[in-house]
């Protein structure tokens, strides 16, 4: 063609020197190639049998198939040291004189690399279909004439090894760079670090890359991750990409399909021509770009699922999962292939193809889905396969149905509960390509015509589609994580990418900001109702029961107006960020369920600590008014007796001394007091009215509880530390010594002490409802205790300790409110101050500043003080969440820790971490506030600004009240109190005693107060200068430490077997989870046979073959794989990013210290973990954390 070309005088490519230079190098390679068998044994080797057994040891790496009874870490060092064991023998091998020449091909310049390309392409196209030829022909012979099985089977073998093309070339590139970089050979490393980005240049040319190795069944990760990001430093910062991908049935017509949408080359022919998965770029036009919102378009062509050639192998159906699995997952959109309108495979197809949807469903993704029938005769087919349309859908909703109940989801039942679909739209129907049989056949114009309209419909789609889009290096973390949980056979469980988990953490952030947001603005609410509470009646005629009643049912009903408008405010936040196109967010759209109960929850918590709060307000008011009352009478009389006396003095001719005046005063006082009969307040026996609201919470428990309740004598209890005597609930073959029920049970006690701690520190009286709240607190926290009947065997024995424990404490509590109220003590504590005014009236001296400073410092500094208390707690908690990222999320926070952790190396430290993780926590929040507090005068800011702020609130209240000219003293501080009450409690009986006797006026007496006000806050910020720093901040009444705890610590739940922390954000989640596990040795668990702490680590267990016992009456093992039905609300994921190894390092560490602690054998450590450095240990906290 080319010689009668020139005579014609017609240009050709074969005449430019580019590609007579290709067309050498072309030849040079192809034509050492007479058998290619033997060629791919001899120039390609490292993609044979070393790299297929690579890929079957990274497989069993995950699945633990054969590990048997050794440990599941050691068998998993063997596989490491397998592997690099075959990767030595690949680096072994000289790079091959193909290779070689190969190498400096794609070195070439662009357009000689590209007629290279197209020379090798025909020269491989012709040596195999000669090669293949041959061997079909011996191979109809042999079947014809000797029918020897053996030699058939052999002929099969060398057909399938006949076909060569390109990617095996490329292939074979792949290995050569990885068999370097993965042994550390730095010198030969640098020989070859230019090839990802040669790769990278033939992706951006329009040269398809093997994203899947058909053959091996594997993907060369690292080659795979350099080329692409390459490829993104190549494109930056126009890198969004969206893919497309097609499945079908072999030689159904996937590439020719793709090649006519699109224009590309993929390869096409009868039989199984792609193998694996192929992915090509494609840049995106200007005009296309505004409408797709990316860059380039991915497209996928894969090898067809049920595969005649690999029908006869066992895990044929396994590896058209993994296939259809991964490219579904790393799509926009799927193609679906069915090149007839029925057929005997459509069944097994679709349930292949349902199961990687419904995969997808499970972690966020949501790719487009079309059904494209070819080879249909008819072209109105669409309007007249109503019926087989509507079949189609049957089919998939019974694949649906069956494919979630194999992935253990039960909600799922048909097909449109896992994607859109549409059976008018999501279905195509295509003509034949060829008009008869090839090769005389003419090509239909219909087919191009057909795929030209559904090309363009998927276009539409796509535009239309809200999702974030990839880019190439995001694109790069779905395809590791999406194959990396292929790998594992519990897709669903097995999960994990920075995506998924950045976008979980994002919407973390913001739930938190959302919670503390909703607890402050309630915080603050209660605080006023408390203090409106609190001051009733004080300032006031209205004084009865009825009347405090009333104000508690409004406040309520206030309240539940308040919780509802911040409920919806958080729900709508939540709604709102869930529509949001950019972040990712489809990703986490399972957890929005979870978000939202735990945003109700979080409205029920704060309705129950508001409603408690407001009666126990209550409760002490009414406590308090009686008190009062004794008090008012007291005051009124000896007010008017001083008065009397006063009057008696100024009537004597003789101007008398303060030593005289002080004798009559002594005098009157006496006699007074012996006149009146001082009824002393009513003492009660706390541990009875104690002793009765127990009997009152455990009566429906039955008769054999009320016995025991008979016998018991509650002072005796709660006098030492509580012990739990049940035994272990979980063995896992190995015998764990700490108690499952201890730490709960501690938890509880301490919780229940805090509450006590709380009551005793407002020094009011008993009242039965604190013990009805504590009896509350246990249950709740007994609630918690799975199975059922260890709740029962040790809720009365618990409920009495803390009883007796509550009961001491209120006792003396009440006993202290008795004598701190008794009437006569605080009437001789007024003495001197009557004596004082008595004197000042006499003489007539000005008490003005006298009043003014006694107002500021015995009736507003108390209040001041216990307003500040309740106050600064808020402020250091919104400081810390605005400087510290680590304070914003639970996971933030234990990686926070770990690298703490890490970095003192500590044993002790570990130890409490890992045995009194509640405490440990506690610790460190407030070791943390205290640092940062104590850098510079951060904690003298927020105090001088609520100071500040607490301040011109009274003196504008002076000011107000000023202006209205009140009549006397009285009246105005009893205004300003009244103008305060929603604020601040005033301490009632020294104002009362304040204004009982005075002569001062209100002017002046104003102009002293802002004085007295002003000197107040200075003495108060001296005062808090002057605390420690830690001591401060664990006296706050609103603690920061609490408010903390109940963020960072959450539901408070461990692993069952490691016990690592629930780090799931809520308190309602369906699911718990943690980042990362570690050996179980590390919680006291050791072997029954040798004593020896264990190593296992429970993301490994749990996909092996090991076993676990869980008490049950036979005791009987469980293997790991079916904890979820013990444990149904917790998944373990696998260690896909080697998160352990932090912990691995910590064991190797420590490994004598905690055998020494726990009183048992040290373990045996694998040997691959003594090479785990601190450096490798911070580093998986990284990489665990996606960092």
């Amino acid at each position: 063609m080319t010689e009668v070309a020139h005579n014609l005088g017609i240009l050709v490519d074969e005449d430019i020197r580019e590609c007579k230079s290709a067309k050498v190098l072309a030849d040079k390679i192809t034509s050492e190639i007479h058998a290619i068998p033997q060629f791919k044994e001899t120039q390609l080797p490292l993609q044979g049998t070393i790299w297929k057994e690579l890929a079957k040891l990274e497989k069993e790496e995950s699945r633990l198939r054969k590990a048997g009874d050794q440990s599941i870490e050691n068998y998993k060092c063997q596989l490491c040291a397998k592997k690099k064991e075959l990767r030595k023998q690949q680096c072994s091998f000289k790079t091959s004189k193909t290779m070689t020449q190969f190498i400096q091909a794609l070195s070439s310049p662009r357009l000689e690399r590209a007629y290279f390309f197209k020379w090798m392409r025909m020269n491989l196209d012709n040596l195999t279909t000669k090669n293949v030829s041959a061997l079909k022909e011996q191979y109809r012979t042999c079947q014809e004439t000797s029918g020897n099985k053996d030699e058939i089977s052999k002929l099969d073998k060398e057909i399938s090894c006949c076909s060569l093309g390109i990617e095996h070339f490329l292939r074979e590139l792949g290995q050569i760079y990885e068999s370097v970089v993965l042994t550390g050979n730095v010198e030969l490393e640098q020989q070859i670090s230019h090839l990802p980005k040669l790769c990278a240049e033939l992706l951006l040319e329009g040269f398809p890359l093997e994203l899947i190795d058909g053959d091996a069944s594997n993907i060369p990760m690292r080659w795979i991750s350099d080329v692409l990001k390459e490829l993104n430093g190549l494109v930056q910062p126009n890198n969004k990409i969206m893919a497309v991908t097609v499945l079908g049935v072999q030689s159904t017509g996937k590439s020719t399909l793709l090649n006519t949408m699109f224009g590309v080359q993929f390869a096409v022919s009868s039989g199984r021509c792609t193998r694996g998965a192929f992915m090509l770029l494609l840049k995106v036009t200007e005009d296309f770009r505004a409408v797709l919102n990316c860059d380039y378009l991915v497209i996928i062509d894969t090898e067809g699922l049920k595969s005649p050639e690999l029908a006869q192998v066992d895990n044929s159906h396994e590896h058209d999962n993994e296939l259809a699995t991964l490219v579904v997952g790393l799509s926009d959109v799927t193609i679906i292939n069915i090149a007839m309108e029925n057929s005997t495979d459509m069944k097994d197809i679709l349930q292949i193809v349902v199961h990687a949807f419904l995969r997808m469903k499970g972690v966020g993704k949501k790719p487009k889905c079309f059904f494209v029938h070819q080879n249909v005769g008819d072209v109105s087919a669409h309007s007249k396969n109503i019926r087989d349309r509507t079949l189609l859908l049957d089919q998939l909703d019974e694949m649906t149905e069956l494919a979630a109940k194999m992935e253990n989801n039960d909600q799922i039942t048909k097909f449109t509960d896992v994607m859109e679909y549409d059976a008018q739209t999501s279905n195509w129907y295509i003509p034949g390509l060829w008009h008869g049989n090839p090769p005389m056949a003419s090509v239909n114009a219909g087919y191009s015509e057909t795929t030209a309209e559904f090309k363009k419909r998927m276009i539409d789609d796509l535009g239309k589609c809200t999702t974030s889009r990839n880019n190439i290096m995001q694109f790069l973390e779905w395809t590791e994580s999406l194959w990396s949980s292929v790998k594992f056979k519990n897709f669903i469980f097995s999960f994990r990418n920075s995506l998924v988990a950045n976008a979980y953490s994002k919407i973390c952030v913001e739930f938190n900001t959302w919670t503390c947001s909703f607890r402050k603005r309630m915080h603050t609410w209660t605080l006023q109702a408390e203090a409106s509470i609190s001051n009733f009646g004080k300032f006031s005629e209205i004084t009865s029961a009825h009347d405090l009643s009333e104000l508690v049912g409004k406040l309520k009903s206030d309240a539940m107006s308040e919780l509802s408008k911040e409920e919806s405010a958080i729900l709508n936040n939540i709604t709102d960020y869930y529509k949001q196109s950019e972040g990712h967010v489809e990703l986490v759209e399972r957890y929005k369920e979870d978000f939202m109960n735990s945003g109700k929850s979080l409205r029920r918590e704060l309705e129950n600590i508001v409603n408690n709060k407001l009666e126990a307000a209550a409760t002490i008011r009414k406590a308090m008014t009686e008190v009062e009352n004794i008090r008012k009478t007291q005051t009124d009389t000896m007010e008017q007796r001083v008065l009397e006396l006063l009057e008696d003095c100024r009537k004597s001719k003789f101007q008398k001394t303060d030593a005289e005046l002080e004798r009559d005063f002594e005098k009157m006082w006496n006699e007074t007091i012996e006149k009146w009969s001082f009824q002393p307040l009513t003492k009660r026996n706390i541990m009875d009215c104690v002793f009765k609201q127990l009997r009152i919470n455990l009566q429906l428990k039955g008769s054999s509880v009320t016995e025991e309740l008979n016998k018991v004598n509650l002072k005796k209890c709660g006098t030492g530390a509580f012990n739990v005597t049940i035994g272990n609930k979980l063995l896992n073959l190995f015998n764990k010594t700490a108690s499952e029920l201890q730490d709960p049970s501690e938890k509880i006690i301490a919780q229940s002490e805090k509450f006590i701690a709380e009551k005793v520190a407002t020094k009011t009286d008993y009242d039965d409802t604190y013990i009805r709240e504590l009896l509350q607190i246990v249950d709740e926290g007994l609630s918690s205790f799975k199975p059922s009947k260890h709740c029962e065997k040790i809720e009365v024995p618990l409920k009495k300790h803390i009883c007796g424990i509550a009961g001491r404490r209120f006792q003396t509590m009440h006993d202290v409110f008795i004598q701190e109220n008794d009437p006569r003590r605080h009437l001789e504590q007024s003495r001197d101050m009557y004596c004082r005014d008595f004197k000042d009236l006499f003489h007539n001296r000005d008490q003005c500043q006298k009043k003014a400073q006694d107002f500021a410092n015995r009736c507003l500094m108390p209040a001041v003080e216990a307003y500040f208390s309740k106050a600064l707690g808020l402020e250091i908690v919104d400081e810390m969440m605005k400087e510290k990222k680590h304070f914003s999320t639970r996971t933030f926070f234990h990686e926070f820790v770990l690298e703490e952790l890490l970095k003192e190396s500590s044993f002790p430290n570990y130890h409490t971490y890992l045995n009194s993780y509640n405490s440990f926590i506690k610790s460190t929040v407030l070791a943390e506030i205290v640092n940062w507090f104590n850098n510079g005068n951060k904690l003298a800011e927020l105090e001088t600004q609520l100071l500040v702020k607490i301040t011109k609130g009274i003196t504008r209240s002076i000011s107000k009240v000023d202006t209205q000219k009140s009549s006397s003293i009285k009246d105005f501080i009893f205004t300003i109190c009244k103008d305060l009450e929603d604020t601040l409690v005033i301490p009632v009986d020294p104002v009362k005693e304040l204004v009982s006797l005075n002569n001062a006026n209100v002017e002046q007496f104003a102009l002293w107060l802002r004085k007295s006000v002003e000197e107040m806050k200075m003495l108060l910020q001296m005062k808090y200068e002057n605390q420690m720093l830690k001591e401060k901040i664990e006296n706050l009444q609103s603690e920061p430490v609490e408010r903390f705890m109940q963020q960072l610590i959450g539901c408070g739940k461990q692993c069952p077997f490691c016990g690592a922390p629930c780090e799931a954000t809520g308190t309602e989640h369906t699911e718990h989870f943690a980042t990362i596990h570690r050996p179980q040795g590390l919680t006291t668990c050791k072997l029954i046979s040798s004593e020896k702490l264990v190593t296992d680590i429970c993301t490994s267990a749990v996909f092996s073959k090991q076993m676990f016992v869980y008490e049950n009456p036979d005791n009987k093992p469980l293997p790991y794989k079916r904890y979820r039905e013990i444990f149904p609300d917790w998944c373990i994921p696998p260690d896909t990013t080697e998160a352990s190894n932090y912990w691995k390092y910590v064991m190797v560490q420590f490994n004598e210290q905690f055998a020494n602690f726990y009183k048992t054998q040290p373990a045996d450590i694998p040997p691959a973990w003594r090479q785990i450095t601190k450096e490798q240990a911070k580093g998986s906290l990284k990489k665990s954390f996606w960092k």
